[in-house]
Parts: structure tokens; C-alpha cells; sequence
């Protein structure tokens, strides 16, 4: 799992689970209770945001739109060749050897596998490399020499679409390293109000997705947690229209830590294929919001 740290300046007092650690009591009773009243009021939560999006305005609006559900930066088919340029590209370390074209058309076209078709504006080739080329420092990097506007493939909220992307030419391969070039619709607003980080049996928020398997049938998020635990878990409640996704961490231990908040990786089997069901986060209400949004 990638795990990403961010250290803030002072101490916080990590959450206590139940009365137990409170009463001081020996058993674990209490504390198995106060973690199942949790896992309710999660679940809860959940089935609020389930029920609110069904056949919502705001469901109507997701089901009509351009919505990616995968990273928009795709690497070379071939992979890396070596273990400093996966180096490079995890600390998006590229150098820029030529110049990049300006956009060729200021609209494109989404088409679905499935049917259907939707007009989208694009990104420019200079925006779209400075959105994946985010260091160029000493190290190992990648050198970009060119770019073109061409296609690829992507999973969005209505099934595989072909969109336009720029093909960036990297040195040293064969195959281009693409970008999305298309600009994703604007989401709806949510049916139901978020709850507080903490709140609804101790829920935390997602960052966004990182993937989704190509069968559907799992989903890759980002989850946030603390120094005072042992990492974030992340279920899924699913229903017919909707997959809602409700994080908590587990392990919380009490006393002071250090105010780190980390980032990690989360895989969450599905039952069945996400398909053209609406991915939710339960504190905020709404979509989990993709990379490129």
C-alpha cells in the first residue's frame, strides 16, 4: 500500500473507543460494545446517504455525465524499464527536452462502449503535463520530448469510454505515457448534508479514488488516519443504484501522539461489479471524488 505522511506541529489525544479505557474496568465487554454501537451508527450513515441519493436530482445528473473512475495518467504499456525511472515517476519527477503543441481542437469527444456520446472541453497540452510533471530536481526522472493528442480508454461512472488524451513521448520507450485530456463534468450536489469528521460512530473522510479493478468488482481509495492507530479500514455498503463507502480507522490507542495525519491505499471488494452505480463517501454525502476532479 502507498502510505503518504504529512506531519503538523503540536500533540492530539487519539480517539478513545467505549468506556472501557475511561472506567478501567478488565474486560473488554464494554469496549466490544462501544465498537459495535460504532459499526451501527456507520452503517447507519451509510444508509442515509444510500437512501437519499435514490432516485435523486442528483443521481439523475451523475447518471448523464462524464465522471472518471480511474487515474487519468496512464503509464507506458510496457512498464517501467527500470526501478529509478518507477522512482521518477512516484515522485513525479519529469524534465521537459522540446516543446509541447497547443490544443488542437477546444472541445472533444467522450464515446461509450456501451452507447452514447458527450461533448467535453480539453485541457491543453502545457496544463495537462504540468498536472502529472509536479518536481524537476536532481534524481532519478523521466524526459518528456513530445506530445500529441490521440485516444485512449478509461473506466468512468457509465462503463469504459474512449476519450482524447495527450501522448506524451518519453525517452528510452516505445510507448507513450498518456494524460486524460478531457475535462470532467462538474458533480452534482449532494441530496444530504455531510456529517463532521468523527461523527455518525467515528467516520473519516476519503481522499479520493486511486482505481478501480477491471472487472469492476474492487475499488482502490485513499483513506486518511492518525499516529494513534493501526491504519484506516474502509467497507462498503451496496445497494442497487449506489456503493456507499463508509472509513474509520482501527487500533485507535489513547494518551498523546504526534499530530500526523497519513494517507494510505484502501482496496474494497465489491459484491458485484461497480457498473454504473454511484461510488459515495458517507461523512461528506457525496462522490468520491476521482484524481482528476
Amino acid at each position: 500500500m502507498n502510505v503518504r505522511a504529512k506531519r503538523v506541529v503540536g500533540l492530539l489525544v487519539a480517539p478513545v473507543l467505549g468506556t472501557c479505557l475511561l472506567a478501567g474496568c478488565d474486560d473488554g465487554s464494554r469496549a466490544d460494545d462501544g465498537q459495535a454501537r460504532s459499526a451501527r451508527a456507520q452503517e447507519q450513515r451509510a444508509r442515509q446517504v444510500a437512501d437519499a441519493w435514490r432516485g435523486s436530482a442528483a443521481a439523475a445528473v451523475w447518471s448523464r455525465g462524464y465522471f472518471p473512475m480511474a487515474d487519468a495518467v496512464q503509464i507506458p504499456q510496457s512498464g517501467w524499464h527500470s526501478r529509478a525511472d518507477e522512482q521518477a515517476y512516484d515522485a513525479r519527477n519529469f524534465t521537459l527536452r522540446g516543446d509541447l503543441p497547443a490544443a488542437t481542437t477546444d472541445q472533444g469527444k467522450v464515446e461509450w462502449t456501451s452507447g452514447g456520446t458527450l461533448t467535453r472541453p480539453l485541457w491543453g497540452a502545457a496544463k495537462a503535463y504540468r498536472s502529472f510533471a509536479l518536481n524537476d530536481t536532481t534524481g532519478p526522472r523521466l524526459t518528456v520530448t513530445g506530445a500529441k493528442l490521440g485516444t485512449t480508454a478509461i473506466a468512468t461512472s457509465r462503463g469504459t469510454a474512449t476519450v482524447p488524451a495527450w501522448l506524451f513521448t518519453l525517452d528510452g520507450y516505445d510507448s507513450p505515457l498518456k494524460r486524460v485530456a478531457v475535462i470532467a463534468s462538474k458533480p452534482p450536489e449532494s441530496p444530504v448534508a455531510p456529517v463532521r469528521e468523527g461523527d455518525a460512530g467515528g467516520l473519516r473522510g476519503l481522499t479520493r479514488l486511486a482505481g478501480t479493478a477491471a472487472d469492476g468488482r474492487s475499488v482502490t481509495v485513499r483513506a486518511t488516519h492518525g499516529g494513534c492507530d493501526d491504519g484506516p479500514v474502509v467497507k462498503a455498503l451496496e445497494t442497487d443504484e449506489s456503493v456507499v463507502l463508509y472509513a474509520s480507522v482501527k487500533g485507535a490507542r489513547s494518551g498523546p501522539c504526534t499530530a500526523e495525519l497519513l494517507e494510505q491505499d484502501v482496496e474494497v471488494e465489491l459484491r458485484g461489479p461497480l457498473g454504473e452505480r454511484v461510488l459515495l463517501d458517507a461523512l461528506t454525502g457525496r462522490p468520491v471524488p476521482s484524481a482528476d476532479r
